[in-house]
């Protein structure tokens, strides 16, 4: 593949593909219909993006949000690629720019929502530009299962058969009946090549902490990473008001973003986010798939999500670009009651709401996790891990004790009760604490009255929880959340299996917030310096300064330090074009000196084995000006004609002499060809 590696490396500026990436570029570019499952912010867009430039005719890209196209647009013509989109959200002029540069052949992606293949002038529109490949962004959208279905996707399976061209799907998360649905409303039920790339985003750290005073929590972890972007999910709208505005009372520059916002509001917090370092959103989910922000290094729940897609899903939009990032959850037994009670109270059929248990036990199970976090969540997307050493449960492993005869003495109290009671009076029961509400009852009469005294309140809240983390009982929402026991404690009561729980969520120990950096502090002043020249470049351009360059990159920059444009260009993401505009300004921040300017044809092979090439013919041509003998009439090859042969290495003299010509070649052929061989 060739071709697609050189635009990697050209356009894109990466030296190499991320793992997965080349098998299904390869298959994209062939013309084979596609499906690549693959993590989130594991670089799905450039698996449609590359084939497209290696593609005759334009790449139609069906996109869910406007947003979302926009970044991509931009991020394109940013690194030079020709692309444009047609949204609602598009002035006059754009629109019209679009059109002219489609009518003119120029353009190789087009970017357009769903909603638009409703037009009946779309499909004439796409017949004539010459339509070569479909992409679908965020293809579980198709799904009634996906967790945000669009009914105009339903479209696109006959947009594929009316055009007759090949369609690649691309999503983060699609468990089997997802995919199923996918392969049946996009591709007729006949299986594409389909790619299910490993869950794993190692370079996010995971963490959950139990809810105790979650306000307190969320601003000390904000604390500890002042001036890093980040998320933070809230479950209502009011929440989202209140902590935002007590983030901005402790210092840090924070907003709030939700469903219920005026239009123009909503657009005002997602420009900001994506143009302004260390911002952070306070959002319900609404603030979703639109997120594109690569250098995003924190997301935080400060309520626990409904289920482990949805958490899976919202903690990706974290360290998109490869550099360390993480994920911080909080959670207690009222975010428990919430999910089961929003569950048990859809209007979704039975086998909906059972699935949807299914993924909330998921989700609960990764959060009272004994064991690497890791493991667990990948467990649930059918892959297997060593721990990772990257999640709080390897920071400190869990102490775990024998919880069985606890378990035993709760399910006593829940079934001697009639399971009519919530966790606060069978707390009392079990502690032996004589309320009134217990005398009224007579259940200080009961045999489990008083026998649970090894635990104070907050320890048997503790183990309450952790029975409905590993669906032991359940809130029953027409008892007004009484628990009831499922059908999985039956075995625990009965004496035939044992139980573990972890003690150290018992008995949490309060640590102080540990800050977290990105570079070492023998690079931090420099990093924090590029950052810098970055912003004030994305000001002046208009940009989200990590379409300049992102995080990972500077960070790249602040630890190798590179000293030549050549350096320079053999950074992750520095591509020609972004080395063309900004690689002098960035290498002057790191030398301290004006770097001068190479010369275009020079300049387009910087990073590569072929600039060393060019520079050593250039210094054999100006040996050779006059000759051998220094008293000949001067002679010069051009800039493009040198360039030419570092890049074609002519491996003989008449290959040479077709290049350069016959009085050039007389010159300079034997000690070009030297050069050459040696390089």
């Amino acid at each position: 593949m060739p071709r697609a590696e050189e635009l990697l490396a050209s356009v894109f500026g990466f030296t190499g593909f991320r793992p997965g990436q080349a098998e299904i570029v390869s298959a994209v570019t062939a013309g084979r219909n596609t499906l690549a499952i693959m993590p989130t912010g594991g670089g799905k867009s450039l698996c449609f993006q590359l084939p497209a430039l290696c593609r005759d005719g334009v790449t139609v890209v069906i996109s869910p949000l406007i947003a979302l196209m926009r970044d991509q647009v931009r991020a394109l013509r940013e690194a030079g690629v020709a692309a444009g989109a047609l949204t609602s959200g598009n002035t006059e002029d754009e629109t019209d720019a679009v059109f002219r540069a489609l009518d003119a052949g120029e353009l190789k992606l087009l970017y357009m929502a769903p909603e638009r293949l409703a037009s009946g002038g779309t499909l004439n529109m796409l017949r004539r530009i010459g339509v070569s490949l479909i992409a679908v962004d965020e293809a579980h959208c198709v799904s009634q299962w996906g967790h945000d279905f669009r009914p105009d996707y339903l479209r696109i399976g006959e947009l594929r058969r009316t055009l007759n061209v090949p369609l690649a799907a691309f999503t983060a998360t699609a468990d089997a009946e997802t995919r199923d649905e996918i392969v049946a409303r996009l591709f007729d039920g006949t299986p594409p090549e389909t790619f299910l790339r490993g869950f794993d985003r190692p370079n996010i750290h995971l963490s959950f902490e139990v809810k105790d005073n979650p306000r307190r929590q969320i601003l000390a972890y904000a604390a500890a990473r002042k001036g890093q972007s980040g998320i933070v999910y809230c479950g209502t709208r009011a929440k989202t008001e209140s902590l935002a505005r007590a983030l901005s009372d402790a210092g840090h520059l924070a907003c709030h973003y939700h469903g219920g916002m005026e239009a123009p509001d909503r657009r005002i917090v997602e420009e900001r986010f994506q143009t302004e370092d260390g911002l952070i959103v306070v959002a319900t989910v609404a603030f979703g798939m639109g997120v594109d922000k690569p250098d995003i290094r924190w997301v935080a729940h400060a309520d626990l999500p409904k289920s482990i897609e949805s958490y899976y899903q919202e903690i990706g939009r974290a360290g998109r670009d490869g550099a360390p990032a993480e994920a911080f959850t909080l959670f207690g037994p009222e975010d428990i009651r919430l999910r089961r009670s929003q569950i048990d109270e859809s209007l979704a059929p039975p086998e909906r709401r059972s699935a949807d248990h299914a993924r909330l036990n998921a989700l609960l199970g990764l959060a009272e996790a004994q064991l690497c976090r890791r493991q667990t969540l990948l467990a649930y997307f059918g892959e297997d891990a060593a721990p990772c050493g990257n999640c709080d449960l390897c920071d400190t492993p869990a102490d775990l004790f024998d919880g069985t005869e606890a378990v035993r003495k709760a399910l006593s109290a829940i079934l001697r009760t009639g399971e009519y009671f919530g966790t606060g009076h069978l707390i009392d029961i079990l502690t032996g604490n004589d309320t009134d509400k217990v005398r009224a009852r007579s259940h200080d009469m009961l045999p489990t009255f008083g026998v649970g005294r090894e635990f104070d309140k907050r320890g048997w809240q503790a183990v309450f929880r952790q029975m409905m983390g590993q669906d032991l009982v359940r809130p029953d929402p027409e008892r007004h959340g009484a628990l009831r026991m499922t059908e999985a404690a039956r075995p625990i009561l009965r004496g035939e299996a044992e139980i573990t729980l972890r003690r150290d969520t018992i008995r949490k120990a309060k640590a102080g917030p540990v800050v977290k950096t990105l570079v070492s502090d023998e690079d931090a002043p420099l990093l924090s310096a590029l950052k810098a020249r970055r912003r004030a470049f994305a000001e002046e351009a208009g940009l989200p300064a990590y379409m300049v360059f992102n995080d990972r990159t500077l960070i790249e920059m602040a630890e190798q330090r590179p000293q030549t444009l050549d350096d320079m260009a053999r950074i992750s993401g520095v591509g020609a074009k972004k080395l063309e505009r900004y690689g002098a300004a960035f290498l002057a921040v790191i030398t301290g000196e004006t770097t001068p300017d190479l010369h275009p044809a020079r300049r387009k092979l910087a990073g590569r084995s072929a600039g060393d090439l060019y520079d050593r013919l250039m210094q054999t041509q100006t040996d050779l000006a006059r000759g051998a003998d220094g008293l000949e009439k001067p002679l010069s090859c051009s800039t493009a004609q040198l360039a030419k042969l570092a890049e074609q290495r002519p491996a003989n003299l008449e290959a040479l002499t077709r290049l350069l010509g016959d009085r050039r070649a007389e010159r300079f052929g034997a000690a070009f060809l030297d050069v050459l061989q040696e390089g």
